[in-house]
């Protein structure tokens, strides 16, 4: 994947696109408009032009402080720890709170070689009757 994708999208003056749908900072559509109107708008406000979305017609960009822009980069990286990784394995282990000793120790032991294997292990215990 080209690296634009891989982080928040181009940022600043190079815009390969002649029509641009520009979002601003408060995230009000200001419509369609040539891109040296939006880097002229750009300038007026010291903002700068972020690409939201380059898979409709026209483009979608937004004006963004710097601020903005790094607080949606957190939020992605964030977001991208919390979703599992590819061919990362989750197992998951359910019992009953009333489950007997020699049943624990085994699936205790199954826990541990799941770990060693680097899986991500889940465990539920539900209350017993």
């Amino acid at each position: 994947q080209p690296k634009s994708k891989a982080a928040f999208g181009s940022v600043g003056r190079r815009i390969p696109y002649r029509i641009l749908h520009i979002i601003n900072q408060h995230g009000e559509s200001l419509g369609n408009m040539h891109r040296a109107d939006a880097l002229r708008l750009m300038d007026q406000h010291g903002l700068k032009l972020v690409l939201l979305c380059e898979n409709v017609e026209p483009p979608v960009y937004r004006l963004m402080t710097g601020q903005q822009i790094h607080e949606e980069q957190l939020k992605r990286a964030e977001k991208k720890k919390a979703s599992p990784k590819p061919g990362m394995v989750q197992k998951e282990l359910s019992f009953s709170s009333a489950i007997a000793k020699n049943d624990l120790e085994t699936k205790t032991k199954q826990i541990a070689q799941w770990i060693e294997k680097k899986h991500h292990v889940k465990v539920t215990i539900r209350q017993a009757k």
